[in-house]
């Protein structure tokens, strides 16, 4: 896709978005599945749910641009999910593997933060208001789902992959 307007850029940003989530959404069933603690099973769940109402919000988005969601491939979305089948192929302790689930989700969230973020600001400087809102929906929805990974790792996760830790195992501070 040549690149030699802002529309084009916003075009290209939004087919990459459409291709992130749905490959998103495609993958959030095995990490729900591979997830021990529930209060993470809940968070992906939740996430599944907006991750499938970015899509359609996304399918809205090019249908009102005239122009077809598919045909590229988010490369950088493609990777993390690969990182995410790496962890759920692993062989550990639950805890551990949540800790790691969440660290991957969030990536994912910061990689689809920054995104959204990126669109937003291509529709605003074109004057597409209604579009602009509509990618800032789901930008707020993004940082509302790293907040909650954040929490349940804060709160719940992480102390309990330390847990059976042997004190030899722990890093001294510095």
């Amino acid at each position: 896709m040549p690149l030699v307007s802002m529309k084009d850029l916003l075009l290209f940003a939004l087919k990459d978005l459409h291709s992130a989530e749905t490959q998103l959404a495609r993958t959030l069933p095995a990490m729900i599945k591979g997830s021990g603690a529930s209060s993470l099973r809940r968070a992906l769940n939740h996430h599944l749910r907006r991750t499938e109402e970015h899509v359609d919000r996304l399918q809205v988005i090019c249908e009102a641009l005239e122009t077809f969601p598919g045909g590229q491939r988010c490369r950088g979305m493609e990777g993390m999910i690969e990182e995410v089948r790496t962890v759920l192929r692993s062989i550990g302790t639950q805890s551990v593997v949540d800790a790691a689930i969440i660290a991957v989700a969030q990536r994912i969230s910061h990689y689809e933060i920054a995104a959204y973020a990126g669109a937003r600001t291509y529709a605003t400087m074109l004057g597409l208001d209604d579009i602009a809102d509509l990618l800032a929906m789901s930008l707020q929805e993004e940082e509302a789902v790293e907040i909650e990974l954040t929490d349940i790792a804060n709160e719940e996760v992480n102390d309990r992959a330390l847990v059976g830790m042997p004190e030899s195992e722990r890093l001294s501070p510095l």
